[in-house]
């Protein structure tokens, strides 16, 4: 029985995740263009999250997106079915002790060092997990569903066993870099790493938010039976203090 309801669930996985094609997704503008990055000006808008504890992003994206997916097929308070809209988004929680490290790391390579010297980037970003060390008392990740138009303003409440959250984002700006491919634990860092690099040559070095909660985020739009032209995007909040042109609009939104 256990198999079988496992089956229905990558079936149904399978299933609901597409790239866009009459699908909703949160409406932006973009603000400037980069060889290899972009910065989106976001609107407001609303997500249902679920905290996942696990080490592995591969695994807490299932298991979040698992809790979401009950949720979208009536299990909230309504008995209310949501359409499915894109991208999956999975968030990586700062204060877990291997974020903390990666930022550190980052910061060192950028000139953080007593010889104010940057030094060349190199691989693999090596992370030894200690038993009792990791981040597993606190939710290492957050999966996020983008609520429908229609349930913007007043989402469905989730029924309280899925342990989920409503999570309203003011309009703020992102900075956007592409990837294909699948998104595995071995990649999405490396990808956050090269966005991260590409911001510090630019204009946009210092505007990174220091009051996200979020190191960084992997917003996945492909389906997993769709092999070539995969599209992944890592997601880095910037600060609209600091970012010229983050300030919402309504013109020229996506």
């Amino acid at each position: 029985m256990k198999m079988e309801k496992a089956s229905l669930f990558i079936i149904c996985f399978l299933c609901v995740i597409v790239f866009c094609n009459g699908i909703e997704t949160p409406q932006f503008t973009v603000i400037h263009t980069e060889s290899d990055f972009e910065v989106r000006l976001y609107r407001d808008s609303s997500w249902m999250s679920a905290p996942v504890r696990e080490m592995s992003f591969e695994k807490a994206t299932k298991l979040g997106f698992h809790r979401l997916y009950q949720y979208i097929r009536g299990a909230n308070l309504n008995s209310s079915e949501l359409p499915m809209t894109a991208p999956v988004l999975t968030s990586i929680n700062p204060k877990t002790r291997e974020s903390e490290y990666i930022v550190r790391l980052f910061q060192y390579i950028q000139g953080a060092n007593l010889n104010n010297s940057r030094i060349l980037m190199t691989s693999p970003v090596l992370t030894s997990i200690v038993p009792g060390a990791g981040p597993l008392h606190s939710s290492a990740y957050f999966v996020r569903f983008y609520l429908p138009l229609k349930f913007q303003k007043n989402p469905p409440l989730p029924l309280p066993e899925l342990k989920l959250q409503p999570d309203a984002w003011a309009s703020h700006c992102i900075a956007v870099r592409k990837f294909s491919g699948f998104a595995r634990d071995h990649n999405v860092i490396k990808e956050a790493e090269k966005l991260g690099v590409s911001l510090s040559r630019t204009k946009w070095a210092n505007s990174t938010s220091s009051e996200s909660n979020y190191a960084y985020s992997i917003a996945q739009y492909s389906p997993p039976f769709q092999f070539k032209r995969r599209v992944n995007e890592v997601w880095v909040d910037l600060d609209g203090s600091k970012a010229e042109g983050c300030h919402y609009n309504s013109l020229a939104a996506y």
